[in-house]
């Protein structure tokens, strides 16, 4: 039932995988910096192709490592020269022979994998690399895609209630993948959570293909629309598509179809702004088809930056004022009510984030 949701932030939840960046963001010998649930971070490739993150503060005196450079399989601070390797301990300070124990800076753990860095900020010990989420869709050949980097002023959880509920498609997106807002609000929005995973999902059968469905597919008469979205802490993934309408969609018979399989990776920066890691893979593969695709995907996502941080805005302004939850907001709610539990446990010691 609809119902009034808090607009504060309530902080980070820290035992989990997040996306660091992509792994074409750094190439040998280079690094950067970012700054994860309020910690600076920097991210470097040594020479040999190995990928390291570690506090970007030089026990020395403070400068970040960012400010530095790699070295080999070193990343070397660049006010007094100490090297540090890719578990952030210090082999080399040239002032002097011996490098004393103290001589270090925290590493996170870091896995490259489907072409995404994931890091995890909180204990290390409970760094589990199998529970990281497979995407295999940049692995598949049926399947072109991109991926991009927005860095949104804006809350992360207003991130997830954007992508959880995309009934705001036909206001926020008339011009590419939105459609009829009759449509959109006529359908059912089923919701279910399984764990920490929360699966949503709309049909829309026998209707006008949205301007982006066009031009990927050249559709001319009506089609079966699918949005089925997938939440588990923190990403979400997002499978739209259509086929001719009455010709299998919603039994599994999409291959004559157009599908786009998006992916999410939301990362807090800070309580006020967020890393927005995605990518999406289509399957319209004509020449030329996927660029503009691609770019009106694009497009899509700038329009939704703009919402949440003008959202960001007017929260910011009267952060203990309410917000109200309307019925699409299902989703959105069950992940933020994983997100509460998983949250809570960290805090409080004995729980269990069952």
């Amino acid at each position: 039932m609809p119902g009034t949701s808090a607009a504060k932030e309530e902080g980070f939840l820290y035992n989990n995988w997040y996306v660091a960046g992509w792994g074409t963001d750094l190439a040998p010998g280079e690094r950067v910096g970012r700054t994860f649930l309020n910690q600076p971070v920097v991210l470097f490739r040594t020479q040999s192709g190995e990928v390291s993150a570690l506090e970007d503060r030089c026990c020395h005196r403070a400068l970040p490592l960012s400010f530095g450079m790699v070295e080999g399989e070193r990343i070397r601070c660049s006010y007094h020269g100490l090297e540090f390797n890719t578990q952030g301990k210090c082999e080399k300070i040239p002032a002097q022979d011996k490098v004393p124990s103290t001589a270090c800076v925290r590493r996170y753990p870091l896995v490259e994998r489907d072409s995404l860095m994931w890091i995890w900020m909180g204990e290390p010990a409970l760094a589990d690399e199998t529970a990281i989420p497979a995407h295999p869709w940049h692995a598949n050949p049926r399947f072109r895609w991109k991926s991009f980097h927005y860095d949104i002023q804006g809350n992360w959880e207003l991130m997830i209630e954007n992508l959880m509920d995309l009934s705001h498609l036909p206001y926020i997106h008339a011009q590419t993948i939105g459609g009829n807002p009759e449509l959109h609000f006529g359908i059912k929005t089923n919701s279910t959570r399984d764990g920490d995973v929360v699966r949503v999902s709309r049909h829309m059968p026998n209707s006008e293909p949205p301007p982006t469905y066009k031009t990927a597919k050249g559709f001319t008469g009506k089609v079966d629309r699918w949005q089925e979205i997938e939440f588990m802490p923190v990403l979400i993934r997002i499978n739209t598509g259509a086929c001719d309408a009455d010709t299998g969609a919603y039994e599994g018979k999409r291959e004559h179809g157009f599908s786009m399989v998006g992916f999410h990776g939301i990362t807090p920066e800070t309580e006020t702004t967020t890393h927005y890691f995605w990518s999406v893979a289509t399957d319209a593969l004509a020449d030329g088809v996927p660029e503009k695709v691609f770019q009106q995907t694009a497009d899509t996502f700038r329009e939704d930056q703009e919402v949440l941080e003008l959202q960001q805005l007017r929260i910011s302004a009267e952060p203990d004022r309410p917000l109200l939850d309307i019925a699409s907001d299902v989703g959105s709610r069950q992940a933020r009510q994983v997100l509460r539990r998983l949250m809570k446990a960290e805090r409080e010691p004995g729980m269990v984030a069952a």
